[in-house]
């Protein structure tokens, strides 16, 4: 026996990061994201039933520094939840498995979801501003 103590199991400080052990980290992150983010979604439904006072709040709180960024996280949760679960569709079908397709269409899942991200903020901020 030896008079280390080592770890019975491989553990997260061993391994280096890989892109697609991240991307599914991240696959699962924005999915807990965009389903917490409904409620956002339902909240904003509700106010605006509930008449102009209540949808004026909500606009005003939509409409600050935080919630911007809360929108615009939102939205890049969206895109990459999207992107990558487009990726995972090719997979069940059993195409991309082969590593140099799995990174590629890694980083053009990552890729496309900043610049449809981007794209859409530079639309609604477009929009505003007219």
């Amino acid at each position: 026996m030896s008079a280390h103590k080592r770890p019975l199991s491989p553990h997260l400080q061993i391994y280096s990061k890989q892109i697609t052990s991240v991307m599914s980290i991240l696959h699962r992150i924005t999915g807990v994201v965009l389903a917490i983010g409904s409620l956002g979604l339902l909240w904003v439904l509700v106010a605006l039933s509930l008449g102009d006072a209540a949808f004026s709040a909500t606009q005003a709180c939509l409409s600050s520094g935080l919630g911007r960024f809360v929108l615009f996280a939102y939205s890049a949760c969206l895109m990459y939840h999207f992107f990558n679960g487009i990726r995972h569709l090719f997979w069940d079908a059993g195409k991309g498995f082969a590593i140099p397709d799995v990174y590629r269409s890694g980083y053009a899942v990552i890729v496309l979801s900043a610049v449809s991200t981007l794209g859409i903020w530079w639309l609604a901020l477009q929009g505003g501003a007219a």
